[in-house]
Parts: C-alpha cells; structure tokens; sequence
C-alpha cells in the first residue's frame, strides 16, 4: 500500500516508477534498467534492502540509494549506510521530504554522472545513450534484445544460465519456455556476431551461454 502511495505521488510529480514487491525483483529490475534513483525499504522479502543495496551499488555505483524504512536504530542506519546508501529517511516521513531528499540525490547525481559505457574487442554498449555499435556501425536492437545483451556484458567471461537469464531479463514470474532464451541468443547473433569472423556469443553446452572475447 505504501509502495503505490509513493508511486501515485511520484507520478504525480511527473516521474516514471517501476514497483519491486522484493528483493529478487529489485535486483532484477536494477539489471534491467537504468534508473536515476532507487528507494529500498530495508525488510524486503527474500533479499533484504541492505544486500539489494550492495548488489546496486556493486553493479551501478553512480546510482543514489535512499533508504526508507521503519528501522530508526542507529545500528540500522550504520548498516544502512555501510551497505552503500546515500541517504536514509525513516517512517513515518513527511511525503514534501521525500521529494526534497530526492530532488537533492538526482541533481548531484546529474552534475556528478559520467555515462556507463561496456566495450568487449570492437563491440560497444552505451549505458546513457542505450545505444550499440560494433566496429562503428550501429545496430538495432529490441528492448529485450538490448536488456539480454546488456546482462551478457555486464558479465562478461562468466556463464549464464537459461534460468539466470530468464529470470534476470524477463522477471522472477517467468512462465515461459525456456527456449525463448535460445530464440532471442539468435536474434542477437544475427545481429552481433554476423559478418565477424571473431563470435562474441558463445554457447557451453549444458551450462548456458558466455559473452567473451
């Protein structure tokens, strides 16, 4: 209830929301997306916001964190802190505080932002502009093609696997078939590593699928 709350007003405010009901989400959706802010309650199921918080800040350290939570101990605030936060607001809160906490993070965030840029050999990935090109030359891709691409090169050198990227990429209630995963590595394939005599996108049998040079 409050996390609609929250989103009915922020939208009001003219910000776009996306909603994580847990820890397994938001880590998901911070893969997923590029976000100018994220707000954790710190008793989340599954994962709790302070590990949410370190995965954040593991994979995007430029993205401010503000915690908001019950928890008001100044242990809890430590703990806060330490896992990454930039800022902590504890319930209940004034709703004109929030925005004044939020406008602050997002308008250092913008003077201090650089943007996140992935390059493996001649293929490059550009967090800000979401843009790819490999060798110079631009290439197209769907926004679950780019998000997919994305997750292989954040990670890259490391196998993935069907489940890994079916979770991460299409969200922890994925119902489909798994072989959606193997369809969409295709797309990008013929998208990626087409015309290359260097392949990028490789295949480990039984295990998943690897991005490496």
């Amino acid at each position: 209830m409050l996390a609609n709350f929250i989103k009915k007003g922020l939208t009001e405010k003219g910000y776009k929301v996306s909603i994580a009901y847990d820890g397994r989400t938001g880590k998901n959706l911070a893969l997923e997306q590029d976000f100018d802010l994220v707000i954790l309650d710190a008793m989340l199921p599954i994962f709790n916001g302070f590990e949410v918080c370190k995965f954040i800040k593991g994979h995007h350290k430029t993205v401010p964190v503000l915690m908001l939570t019950a928890l008001v101990s100044i242990s809890d605030k430590v703990e806060g802190f330490g896992s990454g936060a930039d800022d902590y607001l504890t319930k209940p809160f004034h709703f004109d505080e929030l925005i004044a906490r939020i406008k602050a993070l997002t308008r250092n965030q913008k003077a201090t932002i650089k943007s996140k840029i992935y390059i493996i050999d001649n293929l490059i990935l550009d967090t800000s502009k979401k843009s790819v090109s490999r060798d110079g030359k631009e290439i197209f891709l769907t926004t679950k093609e780019y998000s997919l691409l994305k997750l292989l090169m954040i990670n890259r050198d490391t196998i993935l696997s069907r489940a890994h990227i079916a979770e991460s990429v299409w969200g922890s209630n994925f119902s489909g078939e798994t072989n959606i995963i193997d369809v969409y590595i295709n797309y990008l394939r013929a998208k990626i590593d087409k015309g290359f005599s260097k392949k990028l996108i490789h295949t480990v049998v039984g295990m998943g699928y690897v991005l490496k040079d």
